[in-house]
């Protein structure tokens, strides 16, 4: 039953369009909130919202440059794991694009 909550909230935590924003800005890099938000054209409170779930999650990794902290992806298990669902969705797009239940 564990295993089946926290794939659950896993996938959740995916399925926000700002954090899954946030995710694929940081698989090509490194920001701070302000860098992300300017990006991403969104507000600073609600980016901070959205990085503390994913930081909480383990999603991404924070570490301090000064008085900033920076995102970075969560190089050994999040990074690899965007990898293969990138090469599954080019080896599927047809299909899932198609898929009236996921629609």
């Amino acid at each position: 039953m564990e295993k089946e909550v926290t794939y659950k909230l896993f996938f959740k935590a995916l399925c926000n369009n700002t954090r899954l924003n946030i995710i694929r800005l940081l698989q090509k890099e490194s920001a701070s909130v302000t860098q992300i938000c300017k990006k991403l054209d969104i507000e600073q409170s609600y980016c901070s919202h959205a990085l503390k779930c994913l930081a909480d999650c383990g999603f991404v990794e924070i570490t301090r440059k000064g008085k900033s902290r920076i995102y970075s992806i969560n190089k050994d298990t999040i990074a690899p794991m965007l990898k293969i669902i990138d090469r599954h969705n080019k080896k599927y797009y047809r299909h899932l694009v198609r898929c009236g239940v996921i629609k």
